[in-house]
């Protein structure tokens, strides 16, 4: 179902500032967020190219938060294709700077960006994509900010011990983002939860 103008400019815009946030953390080369730590280390552990195992555990969790009435929706899927062109793009015109005071600004300016792009695509309500998914599926009983932080985590965690590295902007993400992602919401008066959850009434 193709979604009114209003939401489609919410999701558009949603995953144009949040591919930019990526790129920004990317850039600053100080630790990858807890979802992309996993699919590197199960790249790295079985070998198989990132962006299948990316594909893969995303249908994975899309389809258990399902399970939990988080139902996936065009959004979904816009927003795992828009998200990883605007990575690549903005990639392709800033660098990791060499020292380490900008690479920390550029980590500090991640945040924001990453925060807006999240709290607005997900404002459109149509459809979460992976990590989101995994988060809102707790949500209730556990609030979005804190289960995106335990999903974070989690996969920081795994990543960790099947051998890829983390960093000081790893742990910033589990503890930082889903608060700040919440603060975003509230100032754009959007409501994160999509249509299906659990205790949120279908929207039309």
């Amino acid at each position: 179902m193709i979604p009114s103008p209003r939401p489609l400019v919410m999701l558009v815009v949603g995953c144009l500032v949040l591919g930019t946030g990526v790129a920004l953390l990317l850039a600053a080369d100080l630790g990858s967020d807890g979802y992309s730590t996993f699919i590197n280390g199960l790249s790295l552990t079985t070998g198989a190219a990132f962006w299948v195992v990316n594909l893969l555990v995303g249908v994975v969790l899309v389809a258990l938060a399902a399970l939990r009435k988080v139902y996936p929706g065009i959004g979904t899927v816009v927003q795992m294709v828009l998200v990883g062109v605007t990575v690549s793009a903005v990639l392709g015109v800033i660098e990791t700077p060499g020292e380490l005071v900008w690479r920390v600004a550029l980590l500090v300016a991640a945040f924001p960006v990453l925060a807006a792009g999240i709290a607005l695509y997900l404002g459109s309500h149509t459809g979460a994509g992976p990590t989101e998914a995994a988060a809102l599926a707790w949500d209730p009983p556990v609030p979005f900010k804190w289960s995106y932080s335990v999903v974070q985590g989690g996969g920081a965690l795994a990543g960790w011990l099947l051998g890829a590295t983390i960093g000081v902007g790893t742990v910033a993400v589990i503890f930082l983002l889903g608060p700040a992602v919440d603060l975003a919401a509230r100032a754009m008066r959007v409501d994160l939860r999509q249509s299906g959850d659990p205790s949120t009434p279908d929207r039309a």
